[in-house]
């Protein structure tokens, strides 16, 4: 049995009875997301861009990659599409990293990472609800926020782990 508990703009939230693997049934409530991609833009061979985006939820300004909900296209054009509208960059090419759950033990989201190369300035083009400041920076210093804590949100942490193991530049 499914219910219908709450239909928002990028989610909805569903009470679902369901039987477990060693056949108990019980209640969940399920949080369930169209997904999103997130990208890492490469400036350069060993400069990234990374956004300091203001998240109510989180209580003020983190690091951030671009990143976005699907809007029922391909992940590789939503990731495409978040970075020139938050970054205001174009990529000549967009190579997937991973795909992750974000947190599986109540929401079906997974996001779908990726690192793009060969970048051309666009204009920006920000939501009413974005508030977004642009820092270009080597890999290397964006790693370091990550092993300081300084990027606690995860997926794009592990964004940058993922681009740079891909190119060899993991320390």
């Amino acid at each position: 049995m499914k219910t219908l508990a709450y239909q928002g703009r990028s989610i909805s939230v569903w009470r679902e009875e369901v039987t477990l693997p060693n056949g108990r049934t019980t209640p969940l409530d399920i949080v369930r997301h169209p997904g999103a991609s997130a990208v890492v833009p490469f400036e350069s061979e060993s400069d990234v861009l990374l956004i300091r985006q203001y998240r109510y939820a989180a209580g003020g300004t983190i690091w951030e990659v671009p990143a976005g909900k699907l809007d029922g296209e391909a992940p590789e054009v939503c990731a495409a599409r978040e970075l020139e509208e938050e970054a205001g960059r174009s990529a000549g090419r967009v190579e997937h990293l991973a795909t992750i759950w974000t947190t599986p033990g109540f929401t079906d989201e997974r996001i779908h990472l990726f690192a793009a190369f060969e970048l051309r300035e666009v204009p920006q083009r920000h939501e009413h609800d974005e508030v977004i400041e642009l820092v270009r920076m080597p890999l290397e210093r964006a790693l370091d926020l990550v092993w300081s804590g300084e990027i606690a949100d995860a997926k794009s942490a592990l964004a940058l782990v993922h681009a740079a193991r891909r190119l060899g530049r993991l320390r």
